[in-house]
């Protein structure tokens, strides 16, 4: 049976995208002629469709195995890839496996084998270990932020992957910073380098806010009564600073969701579905949030807590003044405080006259159907407007899982639809509507 395979422009068309930018241009032409490539890139440019439009335009749609391997350091990497790629609704198939979820949902969605295979290394050596997937197509291998793979201690793995994969023609490594040296085990001889690094957007605003006393938290609300518009990323160093923060800004009736590696995989993917579709304003988070997370571009970012080095610094602040637009980064720092040198200079912020910060107006709707249910996004928004009477203008994002799928609506609407909409039938499948909280 043949695939539906789509060509680059329809898939551009589906993504909603006009053109392509410089970087993607050049590295869709490079990847499309070169074995070995290496793209450096700042973070939010657009690298993940950059390397996947030519890969895909390469693959073989009669061949029914895995062709392609993309190595990503964290679980949101994988599930961003994922999406894209199922966004991008080019014919083939595509999985992300990672750790922190069941062995026995990889089984199943491996059973037939995707044409893209997408994993953290720990996830995928256990795979080639257990023989659960062919290697014996894979041609193209993709090191996505290569170097924070190698940073959180994955280089047994990636050595043990890249042996498995001796005979693969391609490979394709991208970062966001170029201090990191591609190790020798990777075995690339003469790459054709890219780097669009000083191509750092100019419109990134950097403002000090310095506290009265030792204790941030205060200076925290009054600044965000002082930003009150938009939707930011609050950077801590440590996941007993997000609690202690989070619990001070709850105290004060700020709503927001927390993000770093100790949380339960479920609850870190739900924090970042309501922080995209705007249920949260503010993501409270650790360097976990820095890259390699699929989050709109930000209005601004706080370093509640300076990172250690630059590059975090650095990584921190792409989170925002993203493609072209406007963002700023403020430096929130305790009174006495010392500020490592790479953020001395910076232009002092005075905030008076704040009022509270505004909470979002919407909230996310969960439902127990998703794409194994063959339930759609059409279907989802057609039962939320024809039997719940919204108008389109109320009805927000709408993300589709494979076993259930999350709608933003209005908050003083959000009962009335669990009450209308709880047990309707989506497709053929009776669904559960509730609030997440």
């Amino acid at each position: 049976m043949s695939k539906n395979i789509k060509d680059q422009q329809a898939i551009l068309q589906k993504l909603g995208i006009s053109e392509l930018n410089p970087m993607q241009l050049a590295a869709k032409q490079a990847i499309s002629e070169n074995d070995e490539v290496v793209l450096l890139s700042p973070t939010g440019t657009g690298k993940t469709l950059a390397f996947l439009l030519p890969i895909i335009a390469n693959l073989d749609p009669e061949l029914n195995e895995a062709q392609v391997l993309i190595l990503v350091p964290s679980r949101e990497l994988a599930i961003q890839i994922e999406q894209v790629v199922r966004e991008m609704g080019s014919g083939f198939k595509a999985n992300a496996v990672y750790g922190g979820r069941a062995g026995s949902k990889d089984k199943i969605e491996l059973k037939h084998a995707p044409a893209i295979l997408i994993g953290t290394p720990g996830r995928i050596a256990d795979h080639f270990r257990r023989e659960t997937i062919s290697t014996d197509h894979i041609q193209t291998i993709v090191l996505d932020e290569f170097d924070k793979s190698l940073e959180v201690g994955f280089e047994t793995e990636m050595i043990e992957i890249l042996d498995e994969l001796r005979t693969a023609k391609q490979k394709i490594l991208t970062s966001a910073t170029q201090k990191v040296e591609i190790p020798a085990f990777v075995g690339l001889k003469s790459p054709t380098q890219l780097d669009f690094l000083d191509q750092a957007t100019n419109n990134l605003s950097l403002k000090m806010v310095t506290a009265d006393t030792k204790d941030k938290s205060a200076a925290l609300v009054q600044l965000l009564g002082h930003i009150q518009e938009g939707n930011g990323i609050i950077f801590c160093n440590f996941k007993d600073t997000i609690q202690e923060v989070s619990d001070y800004l709850s105290d004060h009736h700020i709503s927001h969701s927390c993000f770093y590696g100790g949380l339960e995989q479920q609850d870190r993917e739900r924090a970042l579905i309501k922080f995209r579709n705007g249920t949260s304003r503010l993501l409270l988070a650790t360097d976990l949030a820095a890259r390699g997370i699929d989050v709109p571009a930000l209005d601004f970012i706080v370093h509640f807590q300076l990172p250690p080095k630059e590059e975090e610094f650095t990584h921190r602040n792409g989170r925002t003044a993203r493609m072209n637009q406007n963002g700023i980064a403020y430096l929130l720092k305790g009174k006495n405080e010392r500020v490592p040198d790479f953020a001395t200079n910076i232009k002092e912020e005075h905030i008076s006259n704040t009022k509270p910060f505004q909470d979002s107006q919407l909230c996310t709707l969960f439902i127990s159907g998703g794409r194994k249910d063959k339930v759609s996004k059409g279907d989802i928004a057609g039962l939320f407007m024809k039997q719940g009477g919204l108008n389109k203008d109320e009805l927000g994002m709408i993300e589709l899982k494979q076993d259930c799928a999350f709608v933003a609506v209005p908050t003083s609407k959000s009962n009335q639809l669990i009450k209308q909409l709880n047990n309707s039938r989506l497709k053929k499948k009776k669904v559960r509507i509730s609030q997440l909280n």
